[in-house]
Formats: structure tokens, sequence, C-alpha cells
């Protein structure tokens, strides 16, 4: 039986689809790679994730990496726009408020910088979780089992009585080779039908917190 559901953030409970926000700024697909290698796809993104990083430090190592590639304007205008992409996905918070109605605990488990879970935690779905852990306090990022072990020891989850879900098949199957059931998330009605073959049925309905910031 299961008890526990961890949620990835970015992709699962808000929007974060980088090559769809960098294919909307620039709408050129060698531009996009060029770009996508050096912000999101870097290094020092990887570093910012995992804490290893300040914001300001990351920033400026992008755009001096940028401006000799001669990219600098680009890469500006995704480090000062990027954010705008986390918005809510209210499908998501309707489904973790059924969740915590019937009884489940909720977790998080997310790649992601100290400055971003600041802005999440001040929405208004942030009380539904439990706890959780996030990168830049674990110093460890997924798929590294390291941090999913983490989770699992500091809230003392057993590993059959909880659910991953995460967008990334990667990180998923980490969770999986762990013992922990995972679930691959592409969208609301996939995730419902795969809640219910693991025998979760959700309320019929519920009523959700205003997503602040949607």
């Amino acid at each position: 039986m299961y008890r526990n559901i961890v949620f990835d953030l970015g992709g699962v409970v808000v929007e974060y689809s980088p090559r769809d926000f960098l294919m909307e700024l620039f709408m050129n697909r060698r531009t996009e790679d060029i770009v996508y290698d050096l912000t999101f796809g870097s290094k020092m993104w990887e570093e910012l994730d995992r804490g290893a990083v300040t914001r300001a430090v990351a920033n400026s190592a992008m755009l001096e990496q940028a401006a000799a590639c001669r990219r600098g304007f680009e890469v500006r205008t995704v480090l000062e726009e990027w954010q705008t992409m986390l918005r809510t996905k209210k499908p998501t918070i309707k489904t973790m408020c059924k969740l915590k109605q019937a009884g489940y605990r909720l977790y998080y488990l997310s790649n992601i910088a100290q400055d971003t879970l600041e802005l999440l935690q001040k929405r208004d779905f942030f009380p539904l979780f439990d706890g959780g852990v996030a990168s830049c306090e674990a110093g460890e990022n997924k798929p590294d089992p390291k941090i999913y072990r983490l989770l699992m020891q500091r809230y003392r989850l057993a590993y059959d009585e909880t659910l991953f879900v995460d967008d990334s098949k990667e990180n998923a199957q980490a969770a999986y080779n762990l013992g922990i059931t995972s679930i691959l998330y592409k969208n609301r009605q996939s995730f419902t039908r795969a809640l219910g073959t693991c025998g979760i049925e959700l309320p019929a309905s519920t009523s959700a917190p205003r997503a602040a910031g949607a």
C-alpha cells in the first residue's frame, strides 16, 4: 500500500520546458541549441542546482562564455527572463489536493537552485508538501542515488510505500533502481491513469489553493 507521493517540481508541479522557452524567444534551431548549451545544459547550471555556486557567480560565468561565442545578448535575455516559464501547473495542484484529502503524504525531490526554491516556497501550493529535499541543499543532483536515499532517510519513508513522479526518464529510472515505484510524468491524464494502476483512486472533487504566480 502506498502512503507517500514524491514529486519533482520543475516539469511536474510548475512548468519547466527550456527548449520550448528558447524556441519562443529565438525561433531559430541553431541559436536555440547554442544558447541551451550555454545555459540550461551547461555544467554551470548543474553546479547551480547542486548549490556549489551562487546565482551571481553562475550568471557571470555563463555570460563570459557567451561573450566568447558572440552570444552575450541571447544568454543575457535568457538569464533575465527564464523564471517566467515557471508557471504553476494547476492540474497537478488539483491532483495534489485530492491526494492530500485522501490521506497521502506529499514530498518533493527536485534539482533546483536556492533562489528558485525560495521563489516556489512563496506560492500557495507549497504547504501541501509534508517535506522534501532540494539538490541545492543536499549538494547532490538527481539521478545520483544519494539524493533519493537522503529523502527516504530524512523522513523515514518505506521504499515499498512510496511513489516517485518525475518528467525525466533518467530520474524516474534512478528511483526505480532503488526500489521506489516510479511514474514518468507526461500529462495530467496519463498521471491519473498511472495512479489508478497503482491502486490510488482520487476523490471526486476538492478545492485547490489559489496558485500564486500562475
